[in-house]
């Protein structure tokens, strides 16, 4: 929602948010000043009513103080560009009751109409498609009652298949319009429980087969995969609908492939296609409701199918993209899923109730309870929402409304985990983390309105565990939180490292030089505990990336050399004669096995 505020005493805007100035900037040159814009802008008003600038002065208007509610106005140039916007405008007056200023808000129409044009299609496609088996039920019904002749047993047989499949038919469609709703109000249900890849694998080759596919399918799993947490009828579903459309997209003779590996704390999920390719411009819309790989596609194919799998997968606190070369170059569909750790009593996810220190009685031994989570978010219904979510999903919420007041809670009660907005007053949440992280290593996931902006990316590289794009599910939400606190406590060692003056407890994820506290990022922490649980071996760079960064490992190792120069730093000590922290050229990294300060092993 754009927001302009005019001072009608100068005709100029106060201020600008970052929507208007977007719909500002769609209007004007390069060269043009917002100022410049509106000496020629024009207006046409829902009743037909134009009015240009250049015959009523902008003061003539501000100064009129009428007040416009929802009113559908496009905003044109001298030049034909022109934006469609949904109006309101608000006087200010001042104690004499003169106009002060005028507040206007502005929605730019390209999306609704865009959603209303995707709506009318869905709808045309979906009476289409119930349509067609609707008239090959009514048809065979007809056909049966109506033969004037007795017909063959297995003429009749066939007219009552004819009517099951479509009757099959039907109900799929109708299934999956009722996912999209619970997916969309976040009522989508899944119950994850330790399962075998393979095992959901072979369920979802058997089912693809029997549909009569006749494409070749090759499975290439990677051995000693762990168990993942799945909803199996949920996972085997997502496999089905990206089966489906690997078909839908390849040559009849073509091969499907499906391979399955570890990436960090999660197992990877890809289905390869050798089809028509996806243009580099329609990938990021792959996965929204209606939306379609190719411009031209074939019939039977309703758009929901891969929002289905995202809100799924999602659900389960993991993360699905394509990869396409271009059109003509196949594509790659691959999804993750978080993968359980193994225990003498079985297979168990990180859970909302964990064993932590309490705040009060840390230096007594441990207290179970709730894991505590801190919510910041300058607007009160988005934190009601989070809170809502958070119960719901057992955790203990925190909440905060401001940066100060969340640092305040960060030290007196020492979440495990911190949700932050990305804007917030003030300050944002990329400067709140940083102060976060002074003072405690939690992990952070953002919770942010705009999914590509730069910040996003500039907060991972700082050492956010993860975001989630607003608007979110409470399931999605949850799953997210029990993702990351699973990558958290991966495969740590319980016994501290000890190497002469360095420390590292792994169950308070403190590390100390000399007695003295280092405060480290999350990033670097997760570093050089992996190094150090690691001790006496070499890791690589690519298992660093995977360890550390997940899926943000992109194979640039320029980020983690620049991690080390800092811990180095922090460690106080010379690259060029290390005591802890070794380079192994062109290869990785390690440190040494672990001593005590009097020299034993």
């Amino acid at each position: 929602m754009g927001v302009v505020v005019f001072d009608v005493a100068t005709a100029t805007p106060r201020s600008l948010n970052r929507e208007a100035r977007r719909i500002v900037d769609s209007l004007r040159d390069p060269e043009q000043t917002p100022e410049d814009l509106l000496e020629v802008v024009g207006f046409r008003r829902a009743d037909g009513r134009e009015i240009s600038l250049r015959e009523f002065s902008l003061a003539e208007l501000l100064g009129i103080g009428e007040t416009v509610r929802a009113e559908e106005i496009v905003i044109g140039t001298p030049d034909g560009r022109s934006v469609t916007v949904l109006l309101n405008a608000t006087p200010i007056l001042s104690e004499e009751g003169t106009v002060e200023s005028v507040v206007v808000t502005l929605q730019d129409m390209a999306d609704v109409e865009e959603l209303e044009r995707l709506r009318a299609e869905f709808l045309a496609m979906v009476s289409h498609e119930l349509r067609g088996p609707l008239t090959s039920i009514k048809g065979s019904a007809a056909t049966v009652l109506d033969s004037s002749a007795e017909l063959d047993p297995a003429v009749v047989r066939q007219f009552f298949r004819i009517i099951g499949d479509q009757a099959d038919h039907m109900h799929d469609l109708v299934s999956d319009l009722l996912d999209v709703a619970r997916i969309e109000t976040g009522e989508l249900a899944v119950s994850p429980e330790p399962a075998e890849i393979t095992v959901l694998v072979d369920r979802a080759r058997s089912a693809f087969l029997s549909t009569g596919a006749t494409n070749s399918l090759s499975v290439d799993i990677a051995p000693d995969l762990p168990l993942v947490a799945a909803d199996r009828r949920r996972i085997v579903q997502v496999l089905g609908n990206l089966l489906s459309n690997a078909a839908r997209h390849s040559p009849e003779s073509s091969v499907i492939t499906l391979t399955a590996e570890r990436q960090g704390v999660h197992v990877a999920v890809s289905v390869v296609n050798e089809g028509q390719g996806i243009p580099a411009e329609s990938l990021p819309q792959l996965f929204r409701k209606f939306s379609r790989a190719q411009p031209e596609e074939q019939e039977g194919d309703t758009g929901l199918g891969l929002a289905i799998c995202k809100g799924i997968v999602e659900a389960h606190g993991g993360r699905i993209w394509a990869e396409s070369d271009g059109p003509g170059l196949g594509a790659r569909f691959t999804f993750t899923l978080p993968s359980v750790e193994e225990t003498g009593s079985g297979a168990s996810a990180a859970l909302p109730a964990v064993q932590r220190p309490s705040a009060s009685r840390r230096g007594q031994g441990e207290a179970e309870e709730r894991v505590r989570v801190l919510a910041v978010d300058d607007d009160p219904n988005d934190l009601r929402y989070v809170r809502d979510a958070l119960v719901q999903a057992g955790y203990t919420p925190l909440m905060a409304g401001d940066a100060r007041e969340a640092l305040s809670l960060m030290e007196t009660e020492r979440p495990d985990l911190a949700l932050l907005d990305l804007m917030l007053p003030g300050t944002n949440g990329i400067e709140l983390m940083r102060d976060i992280l002074k003072r405690v290593d939690v992990p952070v996931i953002f919770l942010s309105a705009y999914g590509g902006d730069e910040l996003v990316t500039q907060a991972l590289e700082m050492g956010a565990v993860d975001y989630v794009a607003k608007p979110f599910s409470p399931t999605e939400l949850a799953a997210r939180i029990k993702a990351a606190l699973r990558r958290r406590v991966a495969d740590e060692p319980v016994e501290p490292y000890v190497l002469g003056d360095l420390s590292i407890d792994y169950a308070e994820r403190r590390v100390t030089l000399a007695g003295q506290p280092v405060h480290l990022t999350a990033t670097e922490y997760g570093l050089l505990a992996e190094l150090a649980a690691n001790a006496g071996r070499v890791l690589t760079y690519q298992h660093l990336l995977e360890r550390v960064w997940g899926e943000k490992g992109d194979g640039d190792v320029r980020p983690m050399r620049t991690i080390v120069s800092k811990l180095r730093r922090k460690l106080g000590e010379d690259a060029d004669n290390p005591r802890y922290l070794f380079t192994e050229p062109r290869v990785g990294f390690r440190m040494p096995r672990g001593k005590a300060p009097d020299g034993e092993v």
